[in-house]
């Protein structure tokens, strides 16, 4: 399992739809990929579940990634969620 700790940066600036793109990379990876913040933790595939949780800018999120791909699952949404 990996984790790393972000804080998010404009993404609705960088991405025309950021919350189906975020999604989207998710699910270009085997890994399970969770996202915490505060007492929230959910399903970084689940389109619903991205929306409830709302990534905004300034928010502090666990990226949590379990599987084979984990490390480049964890980077790649690293990379999305800070806008590199």
């Amino acid at each position: 399992m990996s984790r790393k700790e972000i804080t998010i940066s404009n993404v609705s600036e960088e991405h025309n739809n950021p919350i189906a793109e975020l999604v989207q990379v998710a699910c270009r990876f085997d890994s399970e990929i969770i996202l915490e913040s505060e007492n929230r933790r959910i399903n970084a595939k689940s389109i619903m579940g991205i929306m409830a949780f709302n990534p905004s800018k300034g928010m502090t999120v666990n990226i949590v990634a379990e599987g084979n791909d984990e490390e480049e699952a964890l980077n790649a949404m690293e990379k999305f969620l800070v806008c590199e």
